[in-house]
């Protein structure tokens, strides 16, 4: 690669949605123009028609909206053509494909112009692939980089796919803005909470393609826990077209007076949220990663998460959060009850100064940017 390399990054969106891609995509730009400040950067963003004040990149680095076409039924032929002519154009060094529905092109462009192509893949959307251009395009990618372990190892298996080829970036997140800190009182006040009050928090969109994170299980699981923990409290926290379902869960499972839908939760209050629980819990069995995990940990939070998923990534395997089988509501129950008794075998989730400082040791932005540096170093040598 050139000692200034002009890189395009393809994403499906960053500013209008916030999820975990959005959030992975926006410390990728981010440790991109730390690790290569010297790169010509260009950003093509298929669904944002515009950026916002809340995500800042630097200047040199150029975003390309096909968003702000305003029939949603053009965005992908005119991305398409947008990605091609600017390939052709500028003739890139790399091409980092921020998805894998947009790796049939690049394999397409890979071939045509000869420019190779970074793939990176999440979870889901690389799970149990059927669609041969996309097989086609994850098999023809020079690098692939995978958020976790245990993405990286599906794909091994199911695709047949050399270890070699994957390389690890995993999730980050802003060590910053997530702290040990005592509950806050004015959380307390609007939900009507008592301070020594046990908590269970679970941050999620409440969106019917996201039932496998595991609320509705906690909520099965809660007649149990309040037989133990009579004043046990529930926050959902997140919206979602799934809440009428999820309140007639609660409704059946007789346990209203111990849930509280917090709906829709501002950046700015979310760390708070955090600091206000006990106990944080997503047993979830289709995560690719969860950076929720990470939060929760870097605000010294006991941390219960699924191990047929990426959590097993996030808590590193047990070794600094509580992994239960997300389909047993027993086992859940009883996990939730030994953590906020005290009488869990795992002693870190009781030094929350501990557990904030080795996630921050395994996924801060510094080790983020030191994984990425480490994948160009391999892509130049």
């Amino acid at each position: 690669m050139t000692k200034t390399p002009k890189i395009h990054i393809w994403l499906p969106d960053i500013f209008q949605f916030k999820g975990g891609i959005q959030v992975y995509s926006a410390f990728l730009i981010r440790a991109l123009e730390e690790v290569l400040p010297n790169s010509d950067r260009s950003v093509f963003i298929k669904n944002d028609a515009f950026s916002t004040e809340n995500i800042k990149f630097d200047k040199q680095t150029k975003l390309r909206f096909a968003g702000r076409w305003k029939s949603t039924f053009l965005h992908t032929p005119i991305f398409a053509a947008q990605l091609l002519f600017s390939a052709i154009k500028a003739s890139p060094d790399l091409i980092i494909c921020g998805h894998i529905n947009f790796s049939p092109l690049a394999a397409k462009i890979s071939r045509l112009l000869k420019i190779p192509y970074w793939l990176i893949v999440y979870g889901i959307d690389a799970w149990n692939i059927e669609d041969s251009s996309k097989i086609d395009g994850l098999k023809s990618a020079q690098k692939i980089i995978s958020i976790g372990d245990y993405t990286r190892n599906r794909i091994i298996t199911e695709q047949n796919i050399s270890h070699e080829l994957i390389s690890l970036l995993p999730v980050t997140f802003d060590d910053d803005q997530f702290t040990v800190k005592p509950k806050p009182q004015y959380l307390l006040n609007r939900h009507q909470l008592h301070p020594d009050q046990p908590i269970i928090l679970t941050v999620s969109r409440l969106a019917g393609g996201d039932r496998y994170k595991g609320y509705d299980q906690i909520i099965q699981a809660l007649p149990a826990i309040r037989l133990q923990i009579p004043n046990i409290c529930y926050l959902l926290v997140g919206k979602g077209d799934d809440r009428d379902r999820i309140e007639a869960i609660v409704d059946d499972m007789d346990v209203r007076d111990c849930v509280i839908f917090t709906g829709f939760v501002p950046d700015y209050e979310l760390a708070d949220y955090y600091n206000l629980c006990d106990v944080f819990a997503m047993p979830s069995k289709g995560e690719g990663f969860g950076i929720v995990y990470l939060e929760a940990l870097a605000s010294g939070k006991p941390t219960i998460g699924g191990n047929q998923d990426g959590a097993l990534d996030a808590l590193c395997n047990g070794d600094l959060g509580a992994l239960v089988n997300p389909d047993s509501i027993n086992e859940i129950g009883e996990t939730i009850v030994q953590i906020l008794m005290n009488k869990h075998s795992l002693s870190i989730l009781y030094k929350p100064e501990i557990l904030r400082q080795k996630v921050i040791e395994k996924y801060g932005f510094e080790q983020f940017k030191q994984n990425l540096s480490h994948l160009f170093t391999d892509y130049t040598d």
